[in-house]
């Protein structure tokens, strides 16, 4: 595993859609492992692939400790409810915003193995994957708060 440069905010790669991955391969894997490895070493609790400048519909999210969700040319079939919450990204470092998310999101991908499950999530997990989602359709959560501020130290 390698650690991989974080792409940030200013970076037009951020802005744009990425590509279907397809099959998952061993390439996809290690990537997808570098993704982890980057993720922990900078405190996040997600990744996607554009923030480490490739263009595929891939991320990684562990909205807690160990519990690591590997999402692969995911698509949101259900979203309910509403929660807003602060939110950061390691793509706009030092900076947090507001972002109204929905509470229950029900979610289909391939994951590491390339096998297509379905994820029923809520709360803070359904707030970590729709934030990575976003960033497969080049859409950062700047782009949906009013109030982004720097952190406080």
């Amino acid at each position: 595993m390698a650690l991989r440069n974080i792409v940030e905010l200013g970076d037009p790669i951020l802005r744009k859609q990425c590509r279907p991955v397809g099959e998952v391969t061993d390439r996809t894997r290690t990537i997808l492992d570098d993704m982890v490895e980057t993720m922990r070493n900078a405190c996040g609790v997600g990744l996607a692939a554009p923030q480490v400048g490739i263009m595929r519909r891939m991320f990684v999210a562990e909205p807690e400790e160990g519990r690591v969700l590997y999402m692969v040319d995911p698509e949101i079939l259900t979203m309910e409810g509403e929660q807003t919450g602060e939110e950061g990204c390691l793509s706009v470092p030092g900076k947090v915003g507001t972002v109204i998310r929905p509470e229950k999101v029900v979610m289909k991908a391939k994951d590491r193995d390339g096998v297509e499950q379905t994820y029923e999530l809520e709360g803070f997990d359904a707030v970590v994957v729709c934030h990575e989602f976003d960033h497969l359709e080049g859409v950062l959560y700047v782009d949906k708060s009013d109030d982004v501020h720097y952190v406080e130290e």
